[in-house]
């Protein structure tokens, strides 16, 4: 997940370059998005995953 929030940020990044602001943007907002959701879901793991073993 981590991997396509950084991809979506260097294609908002190019996009500002050439000056496609609209797709900018948008790949901005996407790269957000998916950076949160996978932090999100690796603090969950992270919590999930520390059980302590049942008798």
């Amino acid at each position: 997940m981590f991997g396509w929030a950084v991809s979506f940020l260097i294609v908002a990044i190019i996009a500002g370059i050439f000056g496609f602001a609209g797709i900018a943007g948008t790949a901005a907002w996407v790269a957000k998005v998916l950076f949160v959701v996978g932090l999100v879901v690796f603090l969950l793991l992270l919590v999930l995953g520390r059980r302590p073993p049942t008798v």
